[in-house]
């Protein structure tokens, strides 16, 4: 199992940024995926997550009407469009698929003017 993750850099607040998390070695479409973030000095939190076919989401409390995930199982890739940045938001954001227990090496995502 590999997960690559991609899209993350500096934004000032307000702004917008897609992640991407490309998937190879399992069959992508059969399983649940999500995103966790890590600042510094906390722990690792989920942020969202995304059924198989992608018919049902669910977002942690201080993301939700911001960030919207989404799938594209015929490109084995999961999204997180993130928008109106905080600076609350500055982490690094991983990829996480939860049946293998597999995580991607994180992309860094930092919110500042």
């Amino acid at each position: 199992v590999q997960l690559v993750e991609s899209g993350g850099g500096l934004v000032q607040p307000g702004g917008s940024l897609r992640l991407s998390c490309a998937a190879s070695g399992f069959t992508f479409s059969n399983f649940g995926m999500s995103w966790y973030r890590q600042a510094p000095g906390k722990e690792r939190e989920r942020v969202a997550y995304i059924t198989n076919v992608g018919g049902n989401t669910n977002y942690a409390d201080s993301v939700k009407g911001r960030f919207t995930i989404s799938r594209d199982n015929a490109k084995n890739t999961v999204y997180l469009q993130m928008n109106s940045l905080k600076v609350e938001d500055t982490a690094v954001y991983y990829c996480y698929a939860p049946r293998y227990n597999s995580w991607g090496q994180g992309t860094q995502v930092t919110v500042s003017s």
